[in-house]
């Protein structure tokens, strides 16, 4: 049997959507919100949180590879919140083979 490339795109429920984004209380703390591991209890609030911060990047990871992309993003969340100044760019691409296309 023979496979061509389409065989290995990814689907949605292959990736995991995310946004870092700084909230723009009074803390401005930086937060990562997985969208689309979100319950329907807490579903509403999250995206509400996350709307209403200041996007600082968003992107996908590969479903079979989240744990490590998760651990990534948590990290750079803590360093931005102890005042490091950080790119978007610096994150994505230390996501590397973690990230799906979206």
């Amino acid at each position: 049997m023979h496979y061509d490339n389409s065989f290995h795109m990814a689907f949605e429920s292959d990736k995991v959507m995310f946004e870092v984004y700084r909230e723009k209380t009074y803390s401005g703390k930086y937060r990562v919100v997985y969208y689309t591991e979100l319950e329907d209890h807490n579903k509403d609030w999250e995206i509400n949180r996350a709307m209403a911060g200041d996007s600082f990047c968003d992107g996908f990871l590969k479903n079979f590879r989240k744990e490590e992309g998760k651990q990534i993003l948590e990290a750079f969340v803590e360093r931005l919140n102890q005042g490091e100044q950080i790119s978007a760019a610096e994150v994505m691409a230390a996501l590397g083979e973690t990230a799906a296309m979206g």
